[in-house]
């Protein structure tokens, strides 16, 4: 391990150990419980970690599992989730609401690293989060390398595609391209909102992870047919894990709904018969987000 990689590793380890409300860290032991033996950790991340009052949002975690057979009482939910990583689940406790996703360990160690399937998972890893819950010092350990591995792989994604000497422009290229890889249409600002509400945090982050990256040279247009592969991925992916959180989450087709409206600005409207059989609502709406250009 080189001493770039050592310093990425401490400043990941301080950020997961920052302090959170104590009601998150409650919900997040009570997810954790839900999974049994085979949760190992459960990371805080999103808008609410920069949130005081967090009553009428939805807080967002990922629980990472050591296997998906021993997470689940159904069969078919861990198959689901090996094929279409992470599922959705819907959690509430005191008055809070949550969402989370599970994912393996080795999925979610994959997904941090260039070898992901999409970019989702780096690029929201290479943004603050927290260490809310971990089974032991050895799975929380693992989380910390992990975690690592996000800023290092997403910036190694997006160096041919910016000045690497402007750390700052080439964090809001990377999120920018992420963003076009997900079922959302994000405000323009978006990518420069992330990176200039805490300039310092990436500029540290950046400084360090690009001094640890090859320095081996790959042309722009070959990076640009990279990450057009990855944005068709991810679309399609998003519309694959959306029909899934019908069935995981509860009330699944208006979760959908909520969701399609928020991030593509499609104004859908629910009719009753698509509550009832929030999957066929999912299958039916995909015309719609394709007309709508949301999924491209």
């Amino acid at each position: 391990m080189t001493d770039n990689v050592k310093r990425l590793r401490t400043l990941v380890g301080e950020e997961l150990s920052l302090p959170v409300d104590p009601r998150v860290r409650e919900v997040a032991a009570a997810i954790a419980a839900e999974r049994g033996a085979a949760s190992r950790a459960v990371l805080f991340y999103g808008s609410c970690l920069r949130e005081q009052k967090l009553e009428g949002l939805m807080l967002d975690f990922y629980l990472i599992v050591s296997d998906y057979r021993e997470a689940y009482g159904k069969r078919w939910l861990a198959i689901a989730n090996r094929l279409i990583p992470p599922n959705v689940f819907y959690f509430e406790m005191q008055g809070l609401v949550a969402k989370y996703a599970v994912l393996s360990e080795a999925d979610f160690e994959r997904e941090c690293s260039p070898d992901a399937w999409t970019v989702s998972t780096a690029a929201r890893f290479a943004q603050p989060s927290r260490l809310v819950w971990s089974a032991d010092a050895a799975a929380a350990e693992r989380m910390i390398e992990i975690v690592s591995m996000a800023a290092l792989t997403l910036l190694g994604w997006t160096v041919p595609l910016a000045d690497r000497r402007d750390v700052p422009a080439l964090w809001k290229r990377a999120f920018k391209e992420t963003f076009a890889a997900e079922l959302r249409a994000e405000r323009s600002d978006r990518s420069a909102a992330i990176v200039d509400a805490d300039p310092k945090r990436y500029e540290a982050f950046g400084d360090i992870a690009l001094k640890s990256l090859d320095t081996g040279a790959e042309s722009r247009r070959k990076a640009l047919r990279w990450w057009k592969g990855k944005q068709r991925r991810g679309k399609r992916a998003s519309v694959l894990r959306l029909a899934k959180a019908s069935l995981t989450f509860a009330g699944g087709a208006d979760y959908i709904a909520w969701k399609i409206n928020r991030h593509a600005g499609a104004g859908i409207e629910l009719k009753p018969w698509q509550r009832r059989h929030p999957l066929l609502a999912g299958l039916s709406l995909l015309p719609r987000l394709l007309r709508s250009g949301a999924i491209r």
